[in-house]
């Protein structure tokens, strides 16, 4: 594998960050590090996966504030009013450290996963925001950072995302591409995984055969960098490349949304009309689950069920643990 992987911007001290080499990363890191000089608010969108947390978190240490406090508040595990209360706690908190001389920034408020907040949560925490800006002078005093996974102009069209709170949020947009168009990154980015790893636990860093590399790169990542970063971590475990990695040579079974029915069957509409319900409703949660990666509390917001219903309907599913496990990134 290459070595001497450059791992970050020249202004970014302390290792930690690949920031790769792909036509479609090297934009990216351009308006990242312009936009870090600025205070404006930043929106980081991309993929579950594509690295929205590395570059919230970049943006701040890159910043002229990196030496003050970053507050993180996770939208999506956070119930809504416990979410809303620490909201409006830092808020409180950035006022109050305001008042102190010579100080022209509280730090950073970090919202990840906004994107998952619903309609009537999206509207106080705008009016907050609102509320310090117009007791600040029109200032907020502290750097917003959001991250969301959905494409937040398509939940405006679809009324699931307050246009008002977009322009609030959205002062520079930084979107991340998926791994998948960006693999020329891929062995830099394995590379550095397999080190971190190695380092935490002791062993030796596996090395990869030019046929191992490949396939890597020929790979499709629908679990983008938090899918290789999962992949290095099993092959440090193991001590070899080889039995981890032949895990992306097997198919995914493929299912069919169509029911088979004997020919001749003397069937009812009824009947039918069941086991299509059955296949869509299936097809449908399992998709849901895939996208919050088996947080179940998550997907039962997004299918707009409860989180009791949800959990019985996935006991009646037939899901086997290989599967499971593969949603939940445990692999």
């Amino acid at each position: 594998m290459a070595t001497g992987v450059n791992r970050g911007f020249d202004i970014l001290t302390g290792p930690g960050f690949v920031y790769g080499r792909s036509e479609a990363i090297l934009p990216v890191n351009s308006i990242v590090g312009e936009i870090s000089r600025t205070d404006i608010p930043v929106l980081v969108q991309g993929e579950s996966g594509t690295g929205k947390d590395v570059y919230a978190r970049l943006i701040h240490q890159i910043s002229a504030v990196r030496e003050l406090p970053l507050v993180k508040l996770n939208c999506t595990v956070l119930e809504p009013g416990e979410l809303l209360s620490r909201v409006k706690t830092s808020l409180a908190a950035n006022c109050a450290g305001e008042a102190q001389e010579a100080q022209e920034s509280a730090g950073t408020l970090y919202l990840d996963g906004i994107d998952e907040l619903d309609l009537d949560c999206q509207r106080v925490l705008l009016a907050m925001l609102q509320e310090r800006e117009m007791s600040s002078g029109g200032a907020m005093g502290f750097r917003l950072i959001c991250t969301a996974t959905k494409n937040l102009d398509r939940e405006i069209g679809l009324g699931r995302f307050r246009r008002e709170l977009y322009f609030r949020i959205n002062g520079a947009c930084v979107k991340l591409p998926a791994l998948r168009h960006r693999k020329e990154d891929v062995t830099a980015l394995m590379e550095y995984f397999l080190e971190k790893h190695a380092a935490e636990v002791g062993k030796c860093i596996p090395v990869l055969s030019a046929d191992e590399e490949e396939l890597l790169r020929s790979y499709d990542w629908p679990g983008n960098i938090r899918e290789l970063a999962n992949l290095a971590r099993k092959m440090v475990a193991l001590g070899q490349s080889r039995a981890a990695i032949t895990e992306l040579k097997r198919p995914e079974p493929v299912r069919s949304n169509r029911a088979e029915y004997p020919s001749g069957a003397s069937l009812s509409l009824k009947v039918v009309a069941k086991e299509a319900s059955r296949l869509a409703e299936r097809d449908l949660i399992l998709r849901a689950l895939e996208r919050t990666h088996w947080n179940r509390k998550r997907a039962a917001r997004e299918l707009q069920v409860s989180y009791k219903a949800l959990l019985y309907k996935i006991k009646q599913m037939d899901v086997d643990g290989a599967q499971i496990k593969r949603l939940q990134g445990d692999e």
